[in-house]
């Protein structure tokens, strides 16, 4: 399975492991989103190399629940994946999941340059353990 955390100038990405137990980030993709540029091509070889079945996109949800621009790009995204590779993709609730990634890279006293580059492969890996850990 694969967890993405949708931004609009990069993805982060996670793997669950072969048993769908746990997360880890990945990587991050650098997209455009003002450019249209979503990093289709990146992620095809992401999704072929590591056989994922499974697409866990981050929705991210105002706190009283409905869906605001990010959330819509977030659920375009989706779309977007599963008409280009067929995998299924899962929207899954993300409300505070960066806040969480923040404050466990604080607590590690990462600094601001370093916490900038796994911020977002740690927020895809969080979403993903919550809908494995949903699952299990």
């Amino acid at each position: 399975m694969m967890g993405l955390d949708v931004g609009s100038k990069t993805v982060g990405v996670a793997l669950s492991d072969a048993f769908g137990w746990t997360a880890q980030g990945l990587t991050t993709i650098a997209i455009n989103e003002a450019e249209g540029e979503y990093g289709f091509s990146e992620m095809e070889k992401l999704i072929k190399e590591n056989e994922v079945s499974t697409i866990v996109v981050g929705l991210p949800k105002n706190m009283n629940g409905t869906i605001g621009p990010r959330g819509e790009a977030s659920q375009f995204y989706a779309d977007e994946l599963h008409k280009r590779f067929g995998v299924p993709v899962v929207l899954w609730d993300e409300r505070l999941t960066t806040v969480a990634a923040e404050r466990v890279l604080l607590e590690a006293d990462m600094s601001r340059k370093k916490r900038k580059k796994v911020i977002d492969k740690m927020a895809a890996a969080m979403i993903l353990q919550g809908y494995l850990d949903s699952k299990n």
